[in-house]
C-alpha cells in the first residue's frame, strides 16, 4: 500500500518504530522487516523472494530504521516516510494480528484502510472539495467516499471495486494529485452496511432455525459481505485449502533452513510413528506430525494460510487435514470446516484480538484452538450447539497463555503451544459432541480473554522480553544465530 501510496518510485524510507513497542525488539528475527521490504519493493504476497526480500532493498531503496520514543499506541505500529523524487508522504498503520492492518494516517490525517477495497486518494486543497465531492455524488458505483480534512489541504477518500476512471479523474484539473492503492486482501468488502451480526449471541438471534449449522451460516455471511456468491466462496476457501495441504506436503517432505531453532523434526516422527516406536496416540499422532510439518515451513520461509495468524499456523491447517483424512472428508466438506473456523475467528477479532502483542499467546494459539474446535465438529456433522460449546470450551482451557518467543523466532515454545492447542481443539470437539457443556458462553470467554490480555505485563506479550524469552539458554541460542 505505501508502494502504491509513491506509484511504485520509492527512493527512500524511514521506518519508525516505537522503543515501547513489541515491533522494536522482534521486528528484524520474526520476519516483519521482510515482510516490509518486499511490499515496498512491490512483491505479491505469493511471492517467492521473499525470504531475499532483506538483500535487495537496499539495492533498490535507501532504508533506515529509527526506534526511539515515539509515543505510539499500538505496540505493532509502524510510521513510515515515503520519499520519491517528486514527492514525500506520510503513513503510519498497525499490524492488528491474523495478517490484517489498518492505515490509520496518511499525511498527517486519520484514515481506516483495511486493504479490502480499491482505494482512490485524490489530494487537494481545502477548497476545491466542494467540486470534487458534487461530481463524485452523481456517481452511485462507489462503496464509501469521505473527506480527510487538514489546515489548508485535504484527502478524499474513494472506496470501490474498481478505481476511479482516469478519464473522470481529468475534469479535476491540476489543482490534485491522486493515489491508487490497490486492495491486499484475497476477498473485498462489499455490503458492509448489512453485515447482519458480529458475535455469537447476535448471530443466534439472526438464525431463524435452530437446526441450522455453523459453516452454513459462515457461508451465508460471506456472501453477504463480499457480495460474492455461494459457489465463489466456496471456491475461495477451496483454494485456501489447497494451499494449507501443499504447506503440509512441503513439509513432511522435510525443510531445510539455516537461520532457525528447531529442524525438520517432522520427517522423524512420521517415521517412528509407522515404525511403532512411539506411544500409540492414534489421531493424536497424525495432529503432532502435521502441525510440526506446517510450522517447519513458516520457518524456513514457505508459503502458508495464516489462519488464524502465522504463529498459530499449525494448529487449524494440522488438525483439520489429519482428522478429513482419517474421516475421509471430501474438499468440498474440508472448506465447509474451514468456514466454520472463520465465523468463530470473525467473533474473535470483533470483540477481542488475534495479536499476542496485545494479549499474549492465547489470542493466536488459544483463539486457533477455539477455531479449530469448532472445525472438527463441523467435519463430524456436529450442531450448532456442539460447535460454540467446543470453542468456548477450547478457549476457556487458553486463557492465560503467555507469548515468549526464544531468540525471537516463532519455534519455541510456539510449536508445542500448537501442538497443544490442536490436542485441546481435539478433546473439546468431542467433549462437545459427546454432550459436555461449556456453562460460560463463547461471547463471555472472548471478553474474558480480552481483559485477561489486557492485565499480562508487556514483558510476556510477544515483546522477547520476558517467560522463556529471558532465560540464559534463551539467550545464548540468539546471539548463536545472530553470529
Amino acid at each position: 500500500m505505501a508502494n502504491d501510496l509513491m506509484a511504485g518510485k520509492i527512493t527512500s524510507v524511514i521506518v519508525n518504530y516505537d522503543e515501547n513497542g513489541s515491533l522494536a525488539t522482534t521486528h528484524s528475527n520474526q520476519g516483519s522487516d521482510r515482510g516490509l521490504y518486499a511490499g515496498l519493493l512491490g512483491w505479491d504476497i505469493l511471492d517467492q523472494r521473499l525470504e531475499n526480500s532483506q538483500d535487495l532493498i537496499n539495492k533498490n531503496i535507501d532504508f533506515r530504521i529509527e526506534i526511539k520514543d515515539f509515543g505510539f499506541d499500538h505496540p505493532n505500529t509502524y510510521r513510515l516516510i515515503l520519499k520519491s523524487g517528486v514527492c514525500t508522504h506520510t503513513l503510519k498503520a498497525i499490524s492488528v494480528g491474523g495478517g490484517a492492518i489498518v492505515v490509520t494516517e496518511v499525511d498527517g490525517l486519520s484514515i481506516l484502510m483495511n486493504g479490502d477495497y480499491f482505494e482512490t486518494l485524490i489530494f487537494c486543497k481545502s477548497s476545491a472539495t466542494d467540486v470534487i465531492m458534487r461530481a463524485l455524488n452523481a456517481n452511485s458505483e462507489f462503496e464509501k467516499i469521505r473527506i480527510l480534512q487538514g489546515d489548508n489541504y485535504a484527502i478524499v477518500e474513494i472506496m470501490g471495486h474498481d478505481f476511479i476512471p482516469d478519464d473522470q479523474l481529468l475534469q479535476f484539473g491540476d489543482l490534485i494529485d491522486v493515489a491508487k492503492i490497490h486492495p491486499v486482501l484475497p476477498v473485498l468488502s462489499g455490503n458492509e452496511r448489512i453485515i447482519p451480526f458480529s458475535s455469537s449471541t447476535e448471530m443466534l438471534k439472526y438464525i431463524e432455525r435452530n437446526d441450522r449449522v455453523l459453516w452454513d451460516v459462515a457461508l451465508e455471511y460471506e456472501c453477504l459481505r463480499s457480495g460474492l456468491s455461494e459457489n465463489d466462496v466456496l471456491r475461495k476457501m477451496t483454494n485456501f485449502v489447497e494451499h494449507m495441504q501443499t504447506c503440509l506436503k512441503q513439509g513432511l517432505a522435510g525443510t531445510e533452513f539455516s537461520d532457525r531453532i528447531l529442524g525438520s523434526q517432522s520427517v522423524k516422527y512420521l517415521s517412528m510413528q509407522r515404525s511403532g516406536d512411539l506411544i500409540e496416540a492414534g489421531i493424536l499422532d497424525s495432529i503432532i506430525c502435521n502441525v510440526s510439518a506446517i510450522m517447519e515451513v513458516k520457518s524456513s520461509w514457505g508459503v502458508l494460510v495464516a489462519a488464524p495468524t502465522a504463529g498459530s499456523c499449525g494448529t487449524l491447517a494440522g488438525s483439520v487435514l489429519a482428522v478429513a483424512h482419517e474421516l475421509n472428508s471430501s474438499e468440498s466438506n474440508i472448506a465447509k470446516a474451514m468456514l466454520a473456523a472463520g465465523l468463530i475467528g470473525i467473533f474473535i477479532i470483533n470483540n477481542a484480538t488475534f495479536s499476542a502483542e496485545l494479549a499474549g499467546c492465547q489470542a493466536e494459539c488459544g483463539a486457533a484452538s477455539a477455531m479449530t474446535a469448532a472445525a472438527l465438529v463441523t467435519l463430524k456433522n456436529g450442531s450448532m450447539v456442539n460447535a460454540l460449546d467446543s470453542a468456548s470450551m477450547a478457549l476457556q482451557n487458553s486463557l492465560g497463555m503467555i507469548c515468549d518467543p526464544v531468540a525471537n523466532r516463532v519455534e519455541v515454545p510456539c510449536l508445542g503451544k500448537n501442538i497443544m492447542a490442536a490436542a485441546n481443539a481435539l478433546s473439546c470437539a468431542n467433549m462437545a459432541l459427546a454432550g459436555y457443556q461449556s456453562v460460560i458462553p463463547l461471547d463471555e470467554v472472548i471478553v474474558a480473554m480480552k481483559h485477561v490480555g489486557e492485565s499480562l505485563p508487556r514483558e510476556l506479550r510477544c515483546t522477547a522480553l520476558g517467560g522463556l524469552s529471558s532465560t540464559p539458554t534463551a539467550q545464548s541460542i540468539e546471539e548463536n544465530l545472530c553470529e
